[in-house]
């Protein structure tokens, strides 16, 4: 016990020198990736301002040019789109704003719309303590209820009908529901998002699917759909509907990845040494399984089976 505790330190520096040469690693990677894009992007801006000033220099001033682009980034960071005529495409009607509101409660937060006046950053702020929690339980209510006949039931069923090893059948259908919920949540909603948005190619739209499910919700792809009021209304509930049940599929997903028992035991090597509560959840886990394999096997008397006696 006493090497025990000694050796926990060791793994959590373990564990967070890993973790921080991550962090480095997906930092050196995006600035070699993205660095020479964003100076390319950059000089184009410049070149184009530089002409744009060049060709209307009697009617048009430095300083007015940059007092209009400084009001136009102002709106873009509201939502407000300054290019056009956008009088069709309002942000607050009422799916627009289910939307915002949905992508506020999984904490997705996009950023493509924000509340304008000080009363609605305020509801927005009180709206989201309250919203929040109640959108974990009612997501850790949806798990509890669903997980049986996603996972257990599927495990045992296959282990007891065919008698294959408890631990492989439910790798087996970790890995199974990960591709179901790759293609029915990700690939597939991709191919429509492809179709439907005009300016999206394949890997944007796999790209927004993931970003979206995964709660990351960056905001530089966000769905506009249809220019008519009522398609883009349906777009935008469909959209809505597609954010809440594509997390909890997900949610399924890695709640089952996580029962496995290798990443259990990966987990447990990074347990604080000396805590039972580890052991007695894995043993509670257990009992759980066993009673409802109990509960969902009927039990079948048999006239040939030996009767216990007590002692006379």
């Amino acid at each position: 016990m006493a090497a025990g505790r000694v050796r926990r330190p060791w793994r959590y520096g373990l564990l967070l020198g890993a973790y921080a040469l991550f962090l480095l690693l997906g930092a050196g990677v995006l600035v070699a990736l993205e660095g020479a894009p964003e100076e390319a992007l950059r000089r184009d801006l410049r070149a184009a301002r530089a002409r744009f000033l060049h060709d209307h220099r009697a009617c048009l001033a430095a300083p007015q040019l940059e007092r209009l682009l400084e009001r136009l980034l102002v709106a873009s960071g509201y939502g407000v789109s300054g290019l056009g005529n956008v009088s069709g495409d309002e942000l607050w009607e009422f799916t627009s704003a289910l939307f915002f509101t949905a992508s506020v409660l999984t904490t997705t937060g996009y950023g493509h719309m924000v509340p304008l006046s000080a009363g609605g950053k305020i509801f927005c702020v009180l709206y989201s303590l309250l919203g929040i929690p109640m959108t974990l339980l009612l997501l850790g209510c949806l798990l509890h209820h669903l997980l049986p006949f996603v996972s257990y039931r599927p495990v045992h069923y296959i282990h007891s009908r065919w008698g294959y090893s408890r631990n492989r059948v439910a790798l087996a259908h970790a890995a199974g529901l990960g591709l179901a919920t790759l293609g029915l949540f990700i690939l597939i909603p991709a191919v429509c998002f492809w179709a439907l948005e005009g300016n999206w190619n394949f890997l944007e739209s796999v790209y927004f699917c993931f970003i979206s499910l995964s709660t990351i919700g960056l905001g530089d792809y966000v769905p506009k759909g249809s220019s008519k009021p009522a398609l883009h209304e349906l777009y935008e509930l469909s959209v809505t509907c597609y954010l809440l049940v594509g997390l909890l599929a997900m949610l399924l997903t890695l709640e089952t990845a996580y029962r496995l028992q290798e990443v259990r035991a990966f987990l447990h090597f990074f347990a604080p040494a000396g805590d039972s509560s580890q052991e007695d959840e894995d043993h509670v886990e257990i009992l759980a399984r066993d009673q409802f394999a109990l509960a969902t096997i009927s039990p079948v008397s048999s006239p040939d089976r030996p009767t216990e006696r007590g002692p006379t």
